[in-house]
């Protein structure tokens, strides 16, 4: 450990949407609130990470963006610049940052070798420092058949069998294991912990939307905003042809859904009186709380703030470019936690009325008992100082650890 304390760089490349940059700053956040002795300095390229409020010893570098196409390449966000140029500005800034911060533990968030294999030349120089490093995976990633040939080709499995000390899933096996289905070599097997969810902090006081103040609503989240045109549209329609919904609703557009189209759905917002929105909440927390139930996509984060606050939910998930959400949303329907609805058709409104006005009904997410299932904090904390721990010197011979 360094003499001035534990420093833990953490790494998310960060494309799109929010997803990987809030699952890292809610482990940045739980990690100094249970060490003091710990430092946490984040990269990451995500273009509205400064909107976000940061806890005293969690810092952040921000890379230069990309943005994924429809093709699903990469281009530069602002810089008229060429993807192979970008990537390579990004892994100087990302080595220079570890090799001057020189961190005991370095957790890299989903991608081994991060964005086209920017991190590929920090890992090597960190484990040749003696530096603990950690493959954070959510819970689900894609469909195995997809998976598969993508990992196979980015080398994934020898890089996690010869560098990683560690795998961390953020999730249960019984609701998924994210490399089930691929060709995992005992070793790397061997490296896995499930964590359960990364469950989230109750707000100490959770300001009710000031149109609702004195009435139950339903919190419309799209995330990102990205990809919630969809969602967002057909929750207003409900609204437009029904009056007579019992709640009214209050939107989280997102960041990132366009601008044309916030304009749009502001001008058919104006004509309800029980439908009030917003661009962006830093502190998402605080809406979902005072919330009687929820209409969403099925994110990572969502999820985990869903179950933690024990909001009653119907999900509404992405099925493109990848079936992560589908996945979850649907193992959880399975498990009594939500309700979903999928985008099929022409997403009639009466539908969506109809999942409105049954979702006071529903039951909650802590009618399921399931052990373990939001205790991911807190062991992400204890494999941390566990491996602080092990006795073996960030100098020293690297020994491999077992489970």
């Amino acid at each position: 450990m360094s003499p001035t304390g534990r420093r833990v760089l953490i790494y998310s490349h960060d494309s799109y949407g929010l997803g990987h940059l809030r699952r890292c700053r809610t482990i940045a956040h739980s990690l100094v609130r249970h060490d003091a002795r710990t430092s946490v300095l984040i990269l990451s390229g995500s273009p509205i990470i400064s909107s976000f409020k940061f806890h005293e010893r969690v810092d952040f570098i921000r890379l230069p963006g990309v943005n994924k196409l429809p093709s699903g390449e990469y281009g530069a966000h602002s810089l008229r610049l060429g993807i192979e140029d970008m990537v390579a500005i990004r892994a100087a800034v990302i080595h220079a940052t570890a090799a001057t911060f020189d961190p005991d533990l370095f957790i890299v968030d989903k991608e081994p070798h991060g964005l086209r294999g920017e991190v590929s030349e920090t890992l090597r120089m960190l484990h040749e420092r003696g530096s603990h490093l950690v493959l954070g995976l959510r819970d689900i990633m894609d469909e195995p058949e997809l998976l598969a040939p993508e990992w196979e080709r980015k080398r994934a499995m020898p890089t996690l069998e010869h560098l990683y000390d560690e795998i961390w899933v953020y999730g249960l096996p019984q609701i998924c294991d994210p490399l089930q289905g691929l060709d995992v070599p005992d070793k790397v097997r061997r490296k896995m912990f499930f964590t359960g969810y990364l469950g989230r902090r109750r707000p100490d006081n959770a300001p009710r939307p000031f149109a609702f103040a004195d009435r139950d609503y339903i919190l419309v989240t799209a995330g990102g905003g990205g990809d919630g045109t969809d969602m967002i549209d057909w929750v207003l329609r409900a609204y437009e042809s029904d009056s007579q919904l019992p709640m009214p609703a209050f939107i989280v557009f997102g960041p990132f859904l366009e601008a044309e189209t916030q304009t749009k759905f502001n001008a058919r917002i104006a004509k309800l009186p029980n439908v009030e929105a917003i661009v962006f909440e830093s502190a998402p927390e605080q809406l979902m709380i005072g919330a009687a139930g929820v209409v969403a996509m099925c994110g990572y984060n969502t999820f985990c703030e869903i179950i933690s606050f024990d909001r009653k939910a119907v999900v509404i998930p992405r099925t493109r470019p990848r079936l992560e959400q589908f996945i979850r949303a649907s193992r959880a329907q399975e498990l009594g936690l939500l309700n979903v609805l999928l985008e099929e058709g022409d997403l009639d409104a009466a539908v969506m009325a109809t999942a409105l006005r049954h979702l006071p009904q529903q039951g909650s997410p802590s009618q399921v008992v399931m052990p373990g299932l939001l205790d991911g904090l807190d062991n992400v904390n204890r494999l941390v100082d566990r491996l602080f721990a092990s006795g073996r010197s960030r100098r020293g011979l690297r020994v491999a650890t077992a489970p």
